[in-house]
């Protein structure tokens, strides 16, 4: 190599644009994102987007606080969000199936943090997504606060992406709800679900494969497409409201595990949760899935919420008032079950 080799470009230089990385995209992005994420801003936020960490104020208000994490994904419903090209809600979905997971140990979520992989980056579709993320941020007063966009060339398909999210919540040590106060004679409510939310999407995607169905068809007056990508509900406001008014021995978050797994993570050893179906309305999503796909009661049970998305666990006493309370919030509440004490043979949740 001469000295004349070194001071010129090779014919063939390669650069960042080459590998197929579009470096002027996740500019665009962020400042879309900005926006989006000033509107879900607490009073502790000290610095959120765009810097290389965000920092957060831990609230005078809290005397003895803890902190509680909670990180998940929306899973294969994702892909059903690619083949119809619903990209607005999928967000929802990602906050709040880590916020519910943090609300049930009876934490405030605090922030929210989201992870966005994809090819190439497609800057009006990851807008779409965070604005969703943002949205859900809103209905669960945490503040996006910061996050990842990674655009990695050959990993995922074209308009593919992955998504997930991280959120940290905080609870007075004394009031963590951890089942252990539950006892006989407790009642158990369910609050209703929107939908699947986002469990079951593995087998939802083969009952439309197998049935070669038209999701532009309706049931219930609504599109498929519409029953089958409403984003989860988020319980944050009501059951914090909730909590404020009555005492709360148990929370569940009914996500995949359906109410027969889900329940018994909440119980102690010698208590069993006692279910009526006929106690609440399954949303007619289900009863189609059901039939679509032949699906036995039991993995019914076991793959889908089947209309319930949080199992509360209360005094009796405490019933009426519990009742009032969230339906005043607006949410649909209905008295599910029982707890009773369970023999060593018996199943900790049973559907009866």
């Amino acid at each position: 190599m001469t000295s004349s080799d070194c001071n010129h470009p090779a014919a063939n230089q390669l650069s960042y644009r080459d590998a197929g990385v579009d470096i002027d995209a996740g500019d665009r992005l962020v400042e879309n994102i900005k926006p989006l994420a000033k509107r879900t801003l607490r009073p502790e936020v000290l610095t959120g987007i765009g810097g290389f960490g965000a920092l957060f104020e831990v609230s005078k208000k809290y005397r003895n606080p803890v902190l509680v994490s909670g990180t998940d994904g929306v899973g294969t419903k994702l892909k059903l969000a690619f083949q119809l090209n619903r990209h607005d809600t999928i967000g929802i979905d990602l906050v709040a199936m880590s916020v519910n997971d943090i609300l049930v140990q009876g934490a405030e979520p605090l922030f929210f943090l989201d992870y966005f992989a994809c090819g190439k980056l497609d800057v009006e579709t990851a807008t779409a997504v965070i604005g969703g993320v943002a949205r859900g941020c809103e209905l669960a007063g945490c503040a996006l606060i910061g996050g990842e966009t990674a655009e990695m060339p050959g990993m995922y398909p074209h308009g593919e992406y992955d998504l997930a999210g991280f959120a940290v919540g905080m609870v007075e040590k004394d009031q963590i709800i951890s089942g252990a106060a539950i006892q006989p004679g407790d009642v158990v409510l369910g609050l209703a679900s929107s939908g699947a939310h986002s469990n079951g999407y593995s087998l939802i995607r083969k009952i439309i494969e197998q049935n070669r169905i038209d999701l532009s068809g309706n049931l219930d007056g609504k599109t498929l497409t519409d029953l089958i990508m409403a984003p989860t509900r988020i319980y944050v406001k009501p059951v914090l409201q909730l909590m404020q008014q009555i005492p709360v021995k148990g929370l569940a978050h009914i996500t995949g595990g359906g109410l027969v797994e889900n329940v018994p993570r909440i119980l102690p050893d010698t208590l069993m949760a006692v279910l009526q179906k006929r106690a609440w309305r399954m949303p007619p999503l289900f009863h189609w899935l059901q039939q679509q796909g032949n699906v036995a009661d039991s993995e019914m049970a076991r793959v889908f919420n089947c209309g319930i998305g949080i199992a509360i666990v209360i005094a009796p006493e405490h019933a009426d008032t519990a009742l009032g309370c969230l339906h005043a919030a607006g949410e649909t509440v209905w008295t599910i079950g029982e707890i009773k004490p369970r023999q060593s043979d018996q199943a900790a949740t049973v559907v009866v």
